[in-house]
Parts: C-alpha cells; structure tokens; sequence
C-alpha cells in the first residue's frame, strides 16, 4: 500500500541556505547526498510525495528526482522560478502554480495561509524554515519545512495524528 508524505525547503544545491539556516552539515555536497538517503529510506517507489516548495538543485533537478523514490509533486515555492513543462521534463508528476486541497480538509501550500477555528480546514505548510514566529504543528497547521522534520520527509498519517491530537 502506497503511502503520502510531504517535505519543503530542500533548497537542494543552495550552499547559502544550508549556511543561512545554520544546517547541520558540513558542505552542500553532504547536505544534499543525506538529505537523498533520509529521503529514500522512508520514501519507497509507489509512495506519493508533495514537494511544497522550493526543491533547489541549481540545474540538475532530473538527475536528482530519478534518485528520489516515489511520484513526486512540486507546489511552487518562491524560489521555483522555471515553468511548469521544465519541472515536469525533470521528473515532477505534476506541478502547481497555487495551493492544493487534499481530501477536502488539507490546505497544501508553500508559504503558510490563514486558517482559524472557525475554518473546516488545516494548513500543511513551508517557507518558514526554522522561524520562532511559526510552531511546528497546532490544531489547523503542520510546518514541513525541511530544518523541522530532520530533512526527512513525513507521512501524512503522522502529520494527521499529530494534528488531531492536539
């Protein structure tokens, strides 16, 4: 049985990003070639991931989505700047200029959106990196961006209990 996960802010290739977000990792080669064996170890072939934004690989995007395992989809961050036929060409099953509702519930997106307690759904999220302004999860939100779920991708069963339970 396949499965759903989600990950955001790989920024993989960016050296600037593994320095500006203070990752754990000595080079962007490191940073990159862990993020793939975290990636693949939980991730198998018939398995579905949401890339939310901000994939990175500073032009190498089809040699490094044929290493990732699972059906990839990208919902554009703003540092995704080419066309949708170029990340599709590299290996995205689909992409996305705007949010994606899954299961009528789930708000998916790269910067967080505005959800409330009055609102019948939650917001699963990234952009945010490690900002103090945003906790990891609440009742309405999941942040998945890379720096919070240790650069490993995170089922949509956990994320949907975690929030459930709060």
């Amino acid at each position: 049985m396949s499965g759903i996960f989600f990950i955001a802010d790989t920024h993989f290739g960016d050296d600037n990003i593994r320095r500006y977000e203070n990752r754990p990792f000595q080079t962007v080669r490191f940073m990159d070639e862990e993020m793939i064996v975290r990636w693949n170890y939980i991730v198998t072939e018939e398995d579905i991931v949401y890339v939310l934004g901000d994939f990175g690989a500073a032009g190498s995007e089809k040699e490094l989505l044929e290493r990732l395992n699972g059906d990839k989809l990208l919902v554009k961050g703003n540092h995704d700047l080419c066309t949708n036929g170029y990340y599709r060409a590299a290996g995205f099953e689909e992409v996305y200029d705007k949010p994606v509702i899954l299961d009528n519930f789930w708000i998916l997106s790269h910067e967080p959106m505005y959800v409330n307690a009055n609102m019948p759904y939650a917001n699963i999220f990234g952009h945010v990196h490690n900002s103090p302004l945003y906790k990891d999860f609440s009742a309405q939100h999941y942040c998945v961006s890379a720096e919070r779920i240790d650069y490993t991708p995170i089922s949509f069963d956990k994320v949907a209990s975690l929030i459930k339970g709060v």
